[in-house]
């Protein structure tokens, strides 16, 4: 009798938890959806790989069951799902009043806790405006020179070999540009392969988050480890043998670091220059890498992306001039090349927020301090604004100048966080485009596959073999 009655206890407090764990409290209606298990939600299916460009079909059979909006549980948190282009740029809008950034624990412990995704006000602001010092306007127009050579000097080494990894090839040349400015990096004479630790960190982002022994999920932090150990050694460094003059951004960091007034610590110091190298590593790589993949695919616009870069070349007083910001500008189709390219990319398709107040939208009620998934892949891949959006169409940009995110595209983000990188990754398309088809051209050795979760996607094995046009 005794076993029976624990059973039947036990048996309760199962189907409570559950109860509750699956039908949360809320002042008004909730959007509809499933919690999954307690603690685990749906967290096991969410990061189930896609090999498409398409929406993932996590959120594409929930989107087709429940609506443009609705609920989960993710890693524990319960979650509203948003591929609504009208409450995804209400959030943007509303960002610091009723939204702030957020992500879930595991992914504040990959990118640091003090990261600058996981900072608001006064000091979210202060570190854009150190960044921008960096990737602003008038930086970029410095750099560009710098960009074209580099980009030049990897294109003819990669024509000298059999065959190259574009994924992995382009994340180091981009690496070898930004890693220079932020930490006077130099790969060919560091005894740091900091790109190795990168590649282990980066196949942990799209795991299980199991911290464990020989698991993704433990090799990628193990990976950050390695990296925040080689860049506090550096500011040490910087520290006690400070430059004259300032050469990179990390010169910039210790002065501010050692300045009376300052707001700035050493760990969201490292933080931000963790994440800043992490992005330029892995986004716009992805971009050209896919990028490449169009050309490939699509003659029609490699032939007018052909065109108007030997226009741009044919129009300068000597042929052997460097690209300047006025060409740079007058670009009309490789920005239409590369606005496509980033819609169907969708570098970041999923972006977090908190609810900071209660909210009422269509119909639904989201209590304060839910998560909020804007999933803007789904936004882009949306057949009522995007015809055939699964097609390569870069002529639907056709007079269209985007400046910031709009309610259908948000590549780069949108409200007060939209990506400070933004411009810097269009000047390394651009120039990377440039330089390829006027002087070079290439044939497919192996297609290479897509390998993508809800947060992040990787190409994989994509090679070709560069030619310079003249061999």
């Amino acid at each position: 009798m005794l076993s029976l009655g624990i059973y039947i206890i036990g048996s309760l407090v199962v189907i409570i938890i559950l109860h509750y764990w699956r039908n949360p409290k809320s002042n008004g209606k909730l959007p509809p959806g499933s919690m999954g298990w307690p603690l685990l939600g749906e967290t096991i299916p969410f990061f189930a790989p896609n090999t498409s460009l398409d929406i993932s079909p996590f959120v594409k059979e929930r989107m087709q069951r429940y609506g443009p909006i609705f609920r989960t549980s993710l890693v524990g948190h319960p979650i509203i799902v948003s591929t609504d282009p009208d409450f995804n740029y209400f959030i943007f809008q509303q960002e610091g009043k009723l939204f702030q950034s957020w992500y879930p624990h595991t992914f504040a412990e990959i990118m640091g806790r003090q990261n600058v995704g996981s900072l608001h006000g006064f000091m979210y602001k202060y570190l854009k405006n150190m960044v921008l010092n960096l990737f602003g306007p008038e930086s970029l127009r410095k750099m560009l020179p710098e960009v074209e050579k580099t980009t030049s000097n990897n294109l003819k080494r990669w024509s000298k070999q059999k065959s190259v990894e574009m994924k992995e090839a382009t994340a180091k040349m981009i690496f070898d540009i930004t890693g220079k400015k932020l930490i006077s990096y130099d790969s060919e004479n560091s005894t740091e392969n900091v790109c190795e630790n990168f590649v282990a960190f980066i196949k942990g982002l799209i795991s299980f988050p199991i911290y464990f022994p020989g698991t993704a999920y433990y090799k990628c932090l193990q990976g950050r480890k390695k990296i925040m150990k080689m860049l506090k050694r550096m500011l040490e460094e910087r520290k006690s043998q400070p430059r004259k003059e300032q050469s990179d951004f990390f010169d910039y960091v210790s002065e501010e670091l050692q300045s009376k007034d300052t707001i700035l610590t050493e760990a969201i110091a490292l933080d931000l220059m963790f994440v800043l190298l992490f992005v330029s590593f892995e986004t716009t790589s992805w971009a050209i890498t896919l990028a490449i993949k169009f050309l490939h695919q699509h003659p029609q616009a490699l032939k007018e992306l052909k065109e108007e870069h030997e226009a741009i070349i044919r129009r300068r007083e000597n042929a052997s001039y460097g690209l300047t910001w006025q060409e740079y500008k007058s670009m009309k189709f490789t920005f239409q090349f590369i606005n496509e390219t980033v819609r169907l990319a969708n570098i970041a398709p999923a972006i977090f927020r908190k609810t900071l107040k209660e909210i009422n939208f269509k119909g639904y009620t989201i209590p304060a301090g839910w998560a909020i998934m804007v999933y803007s892949q789904a936004v882009h891949l949306n057949p009522h604004k995007y015809e055939n959006p699964l097609q390569f169409n870069p002529w639907r940009w056709e007079g269209i100048e985007l400046n910031g995110a709009t309610r259908n595209f948000m590549a780069f983000g949108g409200g007060i966080r939209y990506c400070i990188g933004a411009d810097f990754a269009k000047v390394q398309m651009a120039v990377f485009l440039h330089c390829l088809v006027t002087k070079y051209k290439w044939e497919t050795i192996k297609g290479g596959d897509i390998v993508r979760s809800p947060g992040l996607q990787c190409p994989n094995g994509y090679h070709i073999k560069i030619y310079e046009k003249y061999d």
